[in-house]
Order: C-alpha cells, then sequence, then structure tokens
C-alpha cells in the first residue's frame, strides 16, 4: 500500500474496472460469448498480445506456440516455475 503495489494475491482487486471493459463486458455477454475460452486463449487476444509485443519490444513473437493466456497471475506464476524449476534448482 505505501508504494500503490496492486495486491495479485487476494484474487481480486480492491477497485471497479474501467467503465468502458465493464461495456465491453455486459456487450459480449449479451452476444452469448461468455462460454470458457479454449486453454492457451482466444486467437484474437493472443494476436493482439503478440502485436502489441512486436509494437513495444520490436521483438516477434509467434501467436500460436509463444503465447498462453492464463487466469491470473497466480495460475501464470504455477505454469512458468513448474515448467522451468527442477528438483534441486535454487
Amino acid at each position: 500500500q505505501q508504494v500503490g503495489a496492486i495486491n495479485l494475491s487476494q484474487g481480486f482487486p480492491d477497485f471497479s474496472g474501467p467503465d468502458y471493459l465493464q461495456q465491453r463486458l455486459a456487450h459480449h455477454v449479451e452476444q452469448g460469448t461468455n462460454q470458457y475460452a479454449p486453454m492457451s486463449g482466444t486467437p484474437a487476444l493472443r494476436e493482439a498480445i503478440s502485436a502489441k509485443i512486436a509494437r513495444c519490444y520490436e521483438c516477434q513473437v509467434d501467436k500460436e506456440t509463444d503465447i498462453t493466456v492464463t487466469a491470473g497471475a497466480t495460475e501464470a506464476l504455477f505454469a512458468s516455475i513448474t515448467a522451468l524449476v527442477r528438483p534441486g534448482d535454487e
């Protein structure tokens, strides 16, 4: 709180999301697109992430093999650690 960090451990933000995001969410729920997404993320989202990485970092990443969207920070950290850390690693 002293430095304004966002608490990712509580599982939910302690602030409301932006109005435009809430409106887009309502729109898509009304359209019936409220089912579970593919495990690695929707193709359109992975494409947008790939394009942003290219713009911001001048780095090309393959949306099919280099990007996985997770349900939150805890899942992302767990997946990363279990994929890379082996017994005996510090």
